[in-house]
């Protein structure tokens, strides 16, 4: 509509008659005609909706509009969980504690950990699953096959006691609680030297396995691990992570803190032998029924308190803190109580066949009685006694009395000297962090990173798929602590486990019992697993856009963040982006 000799444009007359103001829209070419500015007018708009009329005003100022089939959308990637994890591991300074300088490695597994977190799979599965996300294009991996995944694995493996001795740096001071346990996972094939037949953890003793340590802080954020073949035993692996943490990482003191049945008496010794090192361990409930026996243990003087420090000629230069859970003594007593009931129920069906003639040989009412004992350990409360075409049994009421009596008791041992530090209950409080180590093996199995079954053919590679793993549940537990808020977990735990009685259950905060009843956040928002916050996350997706129709440039285009995506950033004081 524009020429050459003007230019187009929408101008507004208003006339007022009375009262009433009539406003007039005319379409008007402008132009300079002798020296001076004048006005055509090309047509009359008022006709029109006032909405198409600004349209028309915009467009003849220049703007461009497109309309809904004027773009379209190539391609769409999940954004929004990656954007989240990526920007936890920078607020942390992970890849430059993994590498100082930037490298095709050191990218290739910051992006294997955030895939751990997001999508576990096996590495061949996750070069699937990262066509679909922005990961490859925010850490600048491009596209990537397995095999340039497995030779960032194997850096990862020459790199493992350089970046330990970093995370330790930060986490691990003089003097410092050191938590330390050992779990399991099974292994497919024939092939690691590590994977061995043993006591298996994780449920699969159909298959053999590595047996791994993790090391952690005092709160459970876990900073190193250790992979053993898989019959190793547990105090075996003691010594050498002692030593590790000691020499590698460069600590003159430290306080060691292993399960009872990590630090036997044997293990004891040897620390005895290592300056600078004190533990804290327990007894196990063998070792607890001799101190009673002995009259070291009074259990009569637990009516009125839960906690007393006793001193045994049998541990000397040790303290021994005896503790009774009143809670944990009526669910072991129920428990008991249902396993016998449930075994004598075995016994009677037994009984009862072999009554009515069924079953005669006593080859095989013994078969059938051996049978009958499952896992749950009873065969030691009940007395039975096998014919041939006879069988009886009845329960050994004085072996459950004697074990009924020790309901709800423990004892937990240390070297550490009484002081006002070093008190029964900071102690106490000390050994009880082991669960914190727990729930990063249960992050690590079940929850979130499924470490196994482990399906490597080589030792290097199957050490750093673990290491890989423990990374993973390192930037998971500062993220599940940055996004308490929106989780279902009790924001006063910390608090709880650093005061208060060390012994009897935590009660939930007021704020952790709003979350149980409500389930939602203080400000209206759902509350979720991790796993499930995650899965939220990643409806937040970045389009490529083109001209629909045209094969020309494409460009990327966020989604538009929701409330939600905004207060899981905010939250996780990471920057949206």
């Amino acid at each position: 509509m524009a020429s050459r000799s003007g230019s187009v444009h929408v101008a507004v007359t208003r006339r007022q008659y009375g009262e009433k103001v009539y406003e007039s829209f005319l379409l008007r070419r402008s132009y300079r005609e002798d020296g001076k500015v004048k006005n055509e007018t090309v047509g009359n708009l008022s006709h029109l909706p006032r909405p198409l009329i600004e349209l028309i005003r915009r467009s003849l100022a220049g703007e461009t509009f497109f309309s809904s089939d004027s773009l379209e959308v190539v391609e769409s990637r999940e954004h929004g969980g990656t954007a989240l994890v990526l920007g936890v591991m920078a607020v942390l300074g992970l890849p430059t504690v993994l590498a100082r300088q930037r490298s095709r490695e050191r990218d290739l597994v910051e992006a294997m950990i955030a895939a751990r977190i997001l999508a576990p799979a096996s590495k061949l599965a996750t070069t699937r699953w990262l066509a679909g996300t922005t990961l490859p294009e925010e850490t600048g991996i491009g596209e990537v096959d397995e095999d340039a995944l497995y030779a960032a694995l194997d850096w990862l493996a020459e790199a493992q006691p350089r970046i330990e001795k970093k995370l330790a740096r930060q986490y691990l001071g003089d003097g410092t609680l050191v938590l330390y346990d050992i779990s399991s996972t099974a292994v497919t094939g024939r092939r690691c030297p590590l994977a061995k037949r043993g006591k298996s953890r994780c449920h699969r003793p159909d298959l053999p396995q590595v047996v791994y340590g993790v090391v952690t802080d005092r709160l459970g954020c876990p900073v190193a691990v250790e992979v053993f073949e898989g019959n190793t035993n547990d105090t075996t692996t003691v010594m050498g992570q002692v030593q590790k943490v000691k020499e590698r990482f460069g600590l003159k003191r430290l306080v060691f803190v292993g399960d009872r049945g990590m630090i036997r008496n044997a293990r004891v010794e040897e620390l005895r032998g290592v300056a600078g090192v004190d533990w804290i361990s327990a007894l196990t409930s063998v070792e607890l029924q001799r101190l009673v026996d002995e009259g070291v243990v009074q259990l009569g003087l637990f009516d009125e308190r839960n906690l007393m420090e006793v001193q045994s000629d049998a541990y000397p230069g040790e303290r021994l803190m005896v503790c009774r859970n009143p809670v944990l003594a009526q669910e072991r007593a129920r428990k008991r109580n249902e396993l016998l009931d449930a075994t004598e129920q075995r016994l009677r069906k037994i009984q009862e066949a072999v009554a009515s003639g069924r079953l005669t040989d006593a080859g095989e009412i013994g078969e059938r009685v051996g049978r009958a004992w499952g896992r749950q350990r009873m065969r030691k409360h009940f007395e039975c006694a096998i014919g041939q075409g006879s069988f009886s049994y009845h329960r050994r009421e004085d072996r459950i009395a004697k074990e009924a009596a020790l309901d709800g008791f423990y004892v937990i041992r240390t070297s550490l000297p009484a002081d006002e530090t070093n008190t029964p209950t900071e102690v106490v409080r000390g050994y009880k962090r082991l669960a914190q180590v727990e729930r990063v093996f249960r992050t690590m199995k079940t929850t979130h990173l499924l470490v196994g079954p482990i399906r490597h053919w080589t030792e290097r590679r199957v050490r750093a798929h673990i290491f890989l793993c423990m990374l993973a549940a390192h930037v998971l537990w500062h993220l599940e602590r940055r996004l308490t808020p929106l989780l279902f977990r009790d924001p006063a735990i910390p608090a709880l486990n650093e005061a208060g009685d060390p012994i009897l259950p935590k009660a939930r905060s007021t704020e952790g019992k709003r979350k149980c009843l409500e389930k939602t956040t203080q400000d209206g928002h759902p509350l979720h697993s991790m796993a499930t916050l995650l899965d939220s996350m990643n409806t937040l997706q970045r389009h490529t856009m083109r001209v629909a129709g045209q094969d020309g440039p494409t460009w990327p285009q966020l989604g538009v963040p929701s409330a939600w995506h905004r207060k899981v950033f905010e939250t996780a004081e990471v920057p949206l982006a």
